[in-house]
């Protein structure tokens, strides 16, 4: 299996963090034939698809068909296992981002000068809190904890740094007798 490059890693980790998978905007910089390369190589090993554009929700043009549409990109689940995504995962996160639509994240270059980006794999802890929280029962910090055997500021710091405000989640908290405070992802 070929392994995506820097590049085409960074362009799906996004994708994979916006609504329906849109792997647009293209990062800073990468324009013209350069994009059109990697985007061409993308589509032709099934990691990207080109379909029609949603003008009217706003969504960003790939290019323009001659007859009055556009495309755009979006990430497949073969791109999504590419970079070691769990497609559920993905669309849990962009199912929960339709239902209250937020902006965009964005981009904020770190002292490196290059982008941050968030990408959500299987099988691992902040994965196994998300999955807590859909839970219709929903999920106390203890039993965060529990699970996946961090402290319980850790347990907080993801749910309001990694989960809220990253990824855009609408986790909401309730006090619940008999379990104390109860988080659960807002549908």
């Amino acid at each position: 299996m070929t392994t995506p490059s820097d590049t085409q890693s960074l362009i799906l980790s996004r994708a994979a963090t916006r609504p329906g998978n849109l792997a647009l905007p293209l990062p800073e910089g990468l324009v013209g034939a350069a994009a059109k390369m990697v985007v061409g190589k993308m589509i032709a090993r099934g990691w990207l698809e080109e379909v029609e554009a949603n003008l009217r929700r706003g969504e960003p043009m790939w290019r323009e068909t001659g007859d009055g549409h556009g495309t755009t990109l979006i990430a497949t689940e073969a791109g999504l296992e590419a970079i070691g995504i769990e497609p559920l995962a993905a669309s849990a996160v962009a199912s929960a981002r339709k239902a209250k639509p937020k902006p965009e994240p964005v981009q904020m270059p770190d002292d490196t000068g290059t982008a941050k980006f968030v990408t959500i794999r299987a099988g691992t802890k902040q994965a196994q809190i998300i999955a807590m929280l859909q839970r219709p029962e929903g999920a106390t910090v203890a039993e965060m904890v529990d699970a996946t055997g961090w402290l319980a500021h850790t347990v907080r710091g993801c749910i309001s740094g990694a989960l809220k405000k990253k990824l855009g989640l609408p986790i909401a908290a309730e006090k619940v007798e008999g379990r104390g405070t109860v988080y659960r992802l807002v549908k």
